[in-house]
């Protein structure tokens, strides 16, 4: 049975958790459930199911090339040898190009089975790059002045515009939005929600967004640099750090969300 928390009774009152459809209807009657959909009727929502795609795609390409380096570990001397050290493109494209002789029996097998598995991952990198082809002219339609925020790429753009949804009006406030990206001002001593976790309600695929904004700023934007070392040397953690990086990202992208020129 779906346990529900109302939006009314997430913020400072005890949660009510409705045991059925009944009791949900009844909260929208009232107005306690005042939450307003995202909408599946527009861009967002194509970008949406092209990256549902995408992020299939990517995860089973990252299992491909696992099932292949503890293939070449656990193989004959002269694959090791050859493979061991690959990057994963170098890897894809060698195993791919294999050709396996008669010969050894298990040294044969594990030829051809490194050779699938590299053709395997080329199959995959080539409709990742179709599916990229179709996700990155509509993130940039949508929303090009979030693709022109510091550390935003075409993917992060995507997830933050799922988060958002097709009508992102519903977002009331910059703070809202912050709480729907999980990065609302919580202590990060405050248990559970340390480090990169979800506050409670928030969505983990923009919480992880803004975490890749933070992390791609922290490696090579000077201001942002120079930010962490002044709350490092105020005693701050690198944990409440990145917590308030987060939440500063998220002010920044939330008038990028609307569609551009609405």
């Amino acid at each position: 049975m779906a346990r529900t928390v109302l939006r009314g009774d997430r913020r400072g009152n005890p949660p009510v958790l409705p045991g059925d459809a009944v009791s949900a209807a009844r909260a929208a009657q009232s107005g306690r459930a005042r939450g307003a959909p995202k909408g599946r009727d527009g861009a967002v929502e194509a970008i949406r199911t092209l990256m549902v795609a995408r992020r299939s795609a990517a995860g089973e390409r990252t299992r491909t090339i696992n099932q292949a380096r503890a293939l070449v570990l656990t193989g004959p001397d002269d694959l090791r040898t050859r493979f061991a050290r690959h990057t994963p493109a170098a890897l894809i494209t060698g195993l791919a190009a294999l050709r396996p002789r008669t010969g050894d029996v298990t040294g044969h097998a594990t030829r051809i089975a490194l050779r699938e598995l590299g053709r395997r991952a080329q199959f995959l990198d080539g409709q990742l790059e179709r599916l990229d082809e179709l996700i990155v002219p509509l993130v940039t339609a949508r929303a090009p002045g979030l693709l022109a925020v510091y550390g935003v790429g075409p993917r992060t753009a995507a997830l933050l515009l799922i988060a958002a949804g097709d009508h992102p009006g519903r977002l009331r406030s910059e703070a809202a939005w912050a709480h729907l990206c999980g990065a609302a001002p919580i202590p990060a001593s405050s248990g559970k929600v340390t480090r990169h976790r979800l506050n409670p309600g928030g969505d983990r695929q923009a919480n992880h967004a803004l975490w890749r904004i933070v992390f791609t700023r922290l490696g090579s934007d000077p201001a942002t640099r120079a930010y962490a070392e002044r709350r490092t040397a105020e005693g701050k953690s690198k944990a409440e750090i990145i917590r308030c990086l987060k939440r500063y990202v998220a002010r920044e992208v939330y008038p990028h969300l609307r569609p551009a020129g609405g």
